[in-house]
């Protein structure tokens, strides 16, 4: 399958079930992940959530084999205009930057410059127009990266009693996690 042909078999919705389908064939036919993540930018919202949900999915099946893209994936971030795509790489960030990401994955993060990536979550956290989803998972991708920079720590900390102050139960529920292993 070629990037068009994906992108004529996402213009129409799709379900979980499709998702996972065709997470599979692109998995099976060894589809350049490059190409899905050039999608994830497509000029129409609706094509490029589906593909950053494609791209979610077929990620976090098994990290490991996409060890090479990580670059490519965190390097995508600043591009990103739509909410629902901002909500997947959120995720996948959260995920690979987790201590139970292959050790592949983590040796591929020692030797990145993750400081785009860490402003990017930032910014995400910040901005009051980013849905509540992106926000927990972009602090806990953070939460995730403290040892390795120990600024984050303090103003994590900041921004988490920020948003925790008129917070959702789910901001509140996070923040009070994220805080608790931060002190």
């Amino acid at each position: 399958m070629d990037q068009q042909k994906l992108i004529e078999r996402i213009k129409e919705t799709i379900g979980k079930l499709k998702v996972l389908e065709l997470s599979n064939i692109l998995k099976k036919e060894q589809f350049d992940l490059r190409e899905l993540i050039q999608i994830t930018h497509h000029k129409k919202e609706a094509i490029a959530f589906r593909a950053a949900w494609i791209l979610e999915n077929l990620y976090l099946q098994q990290p490991e084999i996409y060890v090479s893209h990580v670059e490519d994936i965190f390097g995508a971030m600043p591009a990103i205009k739509w909410p629902g795509v901002k909500r997947h790489y959120a995720k996948i960030v959260m995920y690979t930057t987790s201590p139970k990401a292959p050790k592949a994955i983590n040796d591929k993060l020692a030797g990145l410059d993750m400081e785009p990536v860490i402003e990017r979550l930032f910014d995400w956290i910040i901005d009051a127009d980013v849905k509540i989803a992106v926000k927990v998972s972009a602090a806990e991708a953070l939460y995730n990266l403290r040892m390795q920079h120990e600024w984050i720590k303090d103003e994590l900390c900041n921004q988490l009693e920020f948003l925790m102050r008129d917070g959702s139960a789910a901001i509140q529920s996070r923040g009070k996690k994220l805080l608790k292993g931060l002190n």
